[in-house]
């Protein structure tokens, strides 16, 4: 498989941070962030793009067959990070602390996403 030419980007958005959907059909839904493909700059968020997969049965895995309901991959231009702080949608931005250690803050009111 023939890699990339550009460096995967992934907008400052990390497994596990609260994202608001800014466009697309799930526009206005906010949920965490399940799994990130830094690849394709894509991210899967619970509960939002709800697409539907057909499964066959498989008795040895105890995989029940039918029409599964599951989140489909967002791209991540199309959703912004939740400041905890302000409560708002905004842009990551760097900041470097006096130890030395570089850590993502809010735009808005300079609050910092690490825990």
């Amino acid at each position: 498989m023939r890699e990339p030419k550009l460096k995967p980007d992934a907008h400052g958005i990390r497994h596990g941070d609260m994202v608001k959907v800014m466009a697309g059909r799930s526009k206005g839904k906010s949920g965490k962030v399940l799994a990130v493909n830094l690849w394709k700059n894509t991210v899967t968020v619970e509960h939002t793009n709800m697409i539907k997969r057909h499964t066959r049965p498989n008795p040895s895995k105890n995989i029940k067959g039918g029409i599964l309901e599951r989140e489909g991959p967002i791209h991540v231009s199309n959703v912004m990070l939740l400041c905890p702080g302000c409560g708002k949608h905004t842009r990551a931005g760097h900041t470097t602390l006096p130890d030395g250690t570089k850590v993502r803050t809010c735009r808005r009111c300079d609050t910092t996403f690490e825990s």
